[in-house]
This record gives structure tokens, sequence and C-alpha cells, in this order.
């Protein structure tokens, strides 16, 4: 599980686990990117986050198809990274990479689940919004912990 560099020197696969599950999360990404791009041709709106009154049916009590979009795309972009990011760093550190999977797969269910569970249903209030908040919030804030504990000799503990 390694590759060469340059004059042949091996160099293990820093981040195997987290490397794997960019595909998932990219793809969800693409479908999430796509629903936008769908909704700003299908209402001739291609800037900005709403469809205009004068576009929009008249009298609709429905949620702006654009808006939800966009805002599900948006909380996709808003907290994926950061959580790939420590995600990552606790992985360089040593992270048991049973628990990464598991982890990183639970922030895919729960990031799906904020959008369709969530975000789509009537009202925009489903019970994947929660769920999908307080269990990102979560998992940013334990592999932060996780992190820290895996260099806690670093600090001389």
């Amino acid at each position: 599980m390694s590759s060469t560099l340059g004059i042949g020197v091996p160099v293990p696969k820093m981040l195997p686990v987290t490397g794997a599950w960019t595909l998932p999360f990219t793809a969800y990404l693409i479908l999430l990117s796509n629903r936008v791009a769908y909704q700003r041709v299908k209402n001739k709106t291609y800037l900005g986050d709403n469809i205009p009154e004068d576009t929009a049916a008249a009298g609709s009590s429905k949620s702006d198809p654009l808006q939800l979009e966009t805002r599900s795309h948006g909380n996709f972009v808003e907290n994926v990274p950061f959580a790939f990011i420590v995600a990552a760093i606790a992985e360089l550190n040593g992270a048991n990479r049973k628990v990464l999977n598991y982890a990183l797969a639970s922030l895919l269910i729960l990031r799906i689940a904020h959008v369709e569970i969530g975000i789509k249903t009537p009202g925009s209030m489903g019970i994947g919004r929660p769920l999908a908040f307080w269990g990102t919030q979560s998992f940013v804030a334990g592999f932060a912990a996780y992190g820290a504990y895996l260099v806690k000799g670093y600090w001389g503990y």
C-alpha cells in the first residue's frame, strides 16, 4: 500500500480511509449541484437564490424550489469540508481505521438525511434537519477531540 516518489523511494498512502470516502461524498455533492442547476434552467433564474415572484406560480404556498436546492447544496458545502479536515487530521495521527470508516459512513447518512428527510419535506423541517445538525456537530467535535487525544504526547501527557 505504497507508491514510489521520484527516484523510487516508497511512500505509504497517507489517507486511505478518508480518500476512499471522497467518492460517495463527491457523488452526492454532484447530485446536489445538478439539482440546483436544474432549478436554475427550469425557472430561467441564473443568478440568486430565489425564483422571482413574477416567475413563481401566482398564489403558490409551496416553498421556493430553487431556494431549497441552493440551501441543500450550501449546507453540504458548509459542513462536509471541515468534517473531512478533522477526519484527515485524526487519520494522519493514527486514528483507528474501523472507527473512521463507521464515522464517515454515519456522516454521509446524516448529510443525506438532512436534505432528503429534512429540507425536502413539507415545511422544510423534517426530522433529518435536527438529526443531521447535531450529528454533524458531534462528528466535528468528536474527531477534533479524538485528534487532540491522538497527539497528547506532544503536549507532555
